[in-house]
This record gives structure tokens, sequence and C-alpha cells, in this order.
């Protein structure tokens, strides 16, 4: 441990599995104290006994980040618990159905949106807040790749990581003189339980995986070590920015 967050307080949804449970490890190796946010109330558990194990202060609530209710209760759940909100990750999400325009129902599009899109919403909202009752702090949106550019395949997902692209930048620019830094990540193809399907089709990942130019999809972990620098002092100057975590890929 090097201790980058240490005694720093950091809220992360979807901290259950795929990149939020390895950022939720990195989160607690470098010091922080956590609370894990997810729907998934056994993954969560069990992130919780994992963190607990090797001495880490943390806590599990069970919400949904598309709930206004469940999201304000988290985050007051939250800073009961650990007296203030120094590090916010906004990284719960869903992929939706890949296929063509035409073919998406109303209510698979509201779906998507209600997660990604109002779920970055609902938790910004209440974050800000909350830093702005206790000092200056950090979030970060977890984004795609496919929110700074066109997604053929599943353009509900693509318009939802797009719109937190916006978020992010608009509340940069409104919250950075009260000492909040907000930024994005944007990873590429993430080898996480969501993009398990993408994996599945052999066509498909072999024409995803020469877009990589690194020559291999992304762990986990390489957007959490990226999300946890963003979350401290090293990135001290840095707010507003949707950073590529891509392998190349958007290059």
């Amino acid at each position: 441990m090097t201790g980058l967050l240490e005694g720093r307080v950091a809220f992360i949804t979807g901290g259950a599995s795929g990149i939020g449970a390895a950022t939720t490890q990195i989160l607690a190796r470098e010091g922080a104290k956590v609370a894990i946010v997810d729907v998934d109330r056994e993954g969560g558990q069990d992130m919780l006994s994992e963190l607990r194990s090797y001495g880490a202060e943390c806590i599990f609530i069970c919400a949904d980040v598309s709930l206004e209710q469940d999201v304000q209760t988290a985050l007051q759940q939250t800073v009961n618990k650990f007296g203030r909100l120094d590090c916010a990750i906004n990284n719960a999400g869903i992929n939706g159905k890949a296929k063509a325009i035409t073919d998406y129902a109303l209510d698979e599009w509201d779906r998507v949106m209600s997660v990604n899109l109002t779920g970055v919403w609902l938790c910004i909202q209440e974050e800000i807040r909350q830093m702005l009752d206790t000092g200056p702090g950090s979030i970060v949106n977890v984004a795609s790749g496919a929110g700074l550019s066109g997604h053929p395949a599943n353009a509900p997902y693509s318009a939802s990581k797009h719109g937190v692209i916006g978020i992010t930048k608009s509340a940069a620019i409104q919250y950075g003189p009260s000492g909040i830094r907000i930024n994005a990540v944007c990873p590429g193809v993430i080898e996480t339980p969501l993009a398990a399907r993408l994996m599945g089709d052999a066509e498909l990942s072999s024409r995803l995986l020469k877009r990589h130019v690194l020559g291999r999809f992304g762990a986990p972990k390489e957007v959490g070590e990226t999300i946890a620098w963003l979350c401290s002092d090293l990135a001290s100057f840095v707010t507003g920015a949707a950073i590529p975590v891509d392998g190349g890929y958007l290059s």
C-alpha cells in the first residue's frame, strides 16, 4: 500500500464486480475508507468480506442508482458512517441490447438511460451537495470509449455515455471554483462480466481486438488505477477531462 488516498472517504457505485470491484480494491489498498454501493447484495457482501479480511474500513449499501431515494439514502449513510465525502466514483452501468436503432423499444431505451445517465445525474447531484458541506473533493464518472465515438450496434448505450461526459464537463466548470474536481474515464473493451457477451462472439471479439493498438483488451485494475489517480492529489490540476483508457482504440 502506498497510501495515496490515506484517510479519505470514497463512495463507489457498481462496486461489487468488474471495473467497480477492481477500483474498490485499489481504493482500499491506497488507504481509503470505502462505501461500496451495488444492487447485487450477495456480490457486495462478498466484496465487503474480502476488504475487511485485510483490514480495510468499509461498508456495503444495497441501492439502485436509478432511484433518487436510494441514492440520497446511500450518500447519507456514507457520511453518517465516515463523517465526510472526499471521493465519489459513479461506475454503475448496463450494456443494453446490441441491435438496430429501429428495433429498439422505448422501454429498452428508458432502462439504459435510467441506469447509465439518470443514475450518474442523481449521484453527482447528491455527491456535490455533500462535498459542498464537508469540503473539496474529486468525482470520477465511468463513461466509455462509446461516449467519445459512435456505437453502430448499440446507440442507446453510446448516447448515455455521451451524456455522462456532458454532465462531467458541465459540472466541472460549475463546481471547480468550489474545489470539486470532476472527471470521466472512457474505457475501451475491458475483460469484465459486462463484456463477456462480446468475448463470446469470436468474429466480433477479433474485430475489436484489432482496434486496440496494444494488441489486447484491458484489465479492470488498469481502469481502477486511473480512477484512483484522479481521486488523488497527484491529479490536483485535472478537471473536466474525459480520459480514454482504451489501449489506443480511439487513436
